[in-house]
């Protein structure tokens, strides 16, 4: 009778941990299995793609990286200048490669913060492609002003998709909590 009980207390045991391991998803396992993602950013300094590359770990989604024809200067004053001159002029500058958003279904945007908004090659990529029906979830990184009304731009130039908030706002490309505030972040968008 002891034998009995012994095997049946390991079988709860062995049914318990396997529960409680398949509820822990494991980093760069893909938590929102169901949904295509695209993961599209625009990165300058490095920042942004940094929390891009972090963002994709966390969903397995696909990494895209909007790249303008004309690359900026490597100078940061230079660099102020034009994107400056883009923002007053309304320029979308024309990026070098596409992606067929059409076989996604989620699409994070990630953006550095220039002169109050997105970097113009961003406001390319959103004007340019067809969002009807899909799911666009900004981040931004930024040097110290914050996320402006960034996101609610992005909403608006991604004509016909949904806009999923709260955005994820860093500075720069962030600090040792960054880690966990954006898992927070990517389980809370419950996808």
């Amino acid at each position: 009778m002891k034998k009995l009980l012994l095997i049946f207390v390991l079988i709860i045991t062995a049914g318990i941990a396997f529960a409680v391991t398949q509820q822990n998803t494991a980093p760069g396992e893909n938590t929102v299995s169901n949904k295509k993602i695209l993961i599209a950013y625009f990165s300058w300094s490095g920042n942004t793609k940094s929390i891009a590359e972090k963002i994709q770990t966390l969903t397995g989604g696909e990494l895209y990286e909007i790249v303008p024809e004309t690359p900026y200067p490597t100078d940061h004053e230079e660099l102020t200048v034009i994107a400056a001159e883009e923002k007053e002029k309304n320029i979308n500058p024309p990026i070098k490669n596409t992606v067929d958003i059409a076989n996604y279904d989620v699409i994070f945007v990630g953006t550095p913060v220039w002169w109050y908004t997105m970097a113009s090659p961003v406001r390319t990529f959103l004007t340019t492609n067809n969002f009807e029906g899909k799911t666009i979830i900004p981040f931004i990184t930024h040097g110290g002003g914050g996320e402006y009304s960034i996101a609610e731009e992005m909403g608006n130039f991604a004509k016909g998709a949904k806009l999923l908030l709260p955005t994820f706002v860093v500075h720069e490309s962030g600090n040792i909590e960054t880690d966990e505030n954006l898992k927070n972040w990517v389980d809370s968008l419950e996808l």
